[in-house]
């Protein structure tokens, strides 16, 4: 494949995918940092993202302690109070860091409005790549409180075109890289995205790409022979010896085969029956266990 002259953004590739998708929102360095109380502020009761990692939101607010937070919160004014509009994770960690109060920038509706339509238009350029246009979706999903679905419409896409394009964020850092720089193409990226249960493998088949020009149908050749040949998953001895005799136990209960196939994650426990009669038997005893 043809390598072709990569595409700058800013202060480099780690800037693709930044912790927080804030800085769109801080339009003017004339902005007027305001602070208001923490009991003041609260999370947008919409916000997509549910789960906050404990630890790392411990160490951020060890960092707050020392440091203080320095970049402000995104918010709004509602019934009084401010939601957040980018940030919550600052103010979750602020809260364990015991602060009283917040630096927030305040943003009107109309305000929050106009950025989203702005974001909305930037998804749709033909200049960008698949990796900015996967950051901007995730932007207006994580930030703007957007479902797939509502973005989706917005775009004039499906919902699945729409989660797909942001699957790409979960590429491994080398493979994001090879794909912003032109060396491989979003059909490659998915091709290698197919086989995050073995990191070794992707870094494989990039390498194979990269190095012999392959096509896409031959790296999804590549992705379908090894998953067609992923080794399962080995037991230990005692293990292999516990499973055993607990099969042996179920199938002499169900008076049936009982037969279990563990695999690279997870496995298959497979229970063999005569005929209809004999299923319905197995399914009876089964309900009353």
């Amino acid at each position: 494949m043809n390598k072709k002259t990569s595409k700058g953004l800013g202060k480099g590739f780690g800037s693709l995918l930044p912790d927080d998708f804030d800085r769109s929102m801080l339009l003017d360095k004339k902005d007027r940092i305001q602070k208001v109380l923490l009991s003041e502020v609260s999370p947008d009761k919409n916000q997509p993202r549910k789960h906050f990692d404990q630890t790392s939101l411990k160490e951020l607010a060890i960092s707050i302690k020392n440091h203080g937070i320095l970049q402000p919160l995104v918010v709004r004014p509602e019934d009084g109070q401010y939601v957040i509009i980018a940030g919550e994770r600052r103010f979750r960690a602020a809260k364990i860091a015991g602060l009283n109060s917040l630096p927030v920038l305040v943003r009107s509706s109309a305000e929050q409005e106009r950025l989203e339509i702005g974001l909305v238009e930037n998804v749709q350029r033909v200049d960008l790549s698949p990796l900015e246009q996967a950051i901007s979706i995730a932007k207006l999903n994580q930030q703007f409180n957007l479902s797939y679905e509502e973005i989706g419409k917005k775009l004039g896409k499906a919902q699945t075109t729409v989660v797909n394009m942001v699957r790409l964020l979960k590429l491994p850092p080398d493979a994001r890289e090879a794909l912003q720089n032109d060396k491989i193409s979003e059909g490659h990226a998915r091709t290698i995205l197919s086989l995050s249960a073995s990191p070794g493998q992707q870094k494989k088949l990039l390498d194979s790409i990269i190095k012999y020009g392959w096509s896409v149908r031959r790296a999804e050749q590549y992705a379908n022979e090894h998953k067609k040949t992923s080794p399962a998953k080995k037991l230990g001895s005692n293990n292999l010896e516990h499973y055993r005799a607990r099969t042996e136990a179920i199938s002499k209960k169900l008076e049936a085969k009982v037969v279990i196939k563990p695999k690279s994650e997870g496995g298959d426990l497979k229970i063999t029956y005569k005929n209809d009669k004999d299923l319905e038997r197995i399914f009876k005893l089964l309900a009353e266990s």
